[in-house]
C-alpha cells in the first residue's frame, strides 16, 4: 500500500504544531505545506486555543440573503 495522504484538517494540524514551536519561520511553512502566508495565519488563528474541529473545512454560503424574495 503507498503512502497515505493527510487530510486536510490532519495537515493543518501539523502546520499548527509546526508553527508554535520556539524559533520556527512562518514563511517557510507555508512555502512547504504550499499555501499563503495568510492563510498560514488565518490557520493560526482559527486554532488559537481551539480544538482540531476548528482546523476543519467551513462552509462558504452565506448566512444570509438580504434581497431575498420573501416566501409569500
Amino acid at each position: 500500500m503507498p503512502g497515505r495522504e493527510n487530510t486536510v484538517p490532519e495537515q493543518r494540524a501539523e502546520f499548527i504544531l509546526l508553527a508554535s514551536q520556539e524559533g520556527s519561520n512562518g514563511s517557510a511553512l507555508c512555502r512547504r505545506f504550499g499555501i499563503r502566508r495568510k492563510t498560514g495565519y488565518q490557520w493560526l488563528k482559527r486554532y488559537d486555543g481551539g480544538s482540531a474541529e476548528s482546523l476543519r473545512d467551513r462552509s462558504r454560503r452565506p448566512s444570509g440573503s438580504p434581497r431575498r424574495t420573501p416566501a409569500a
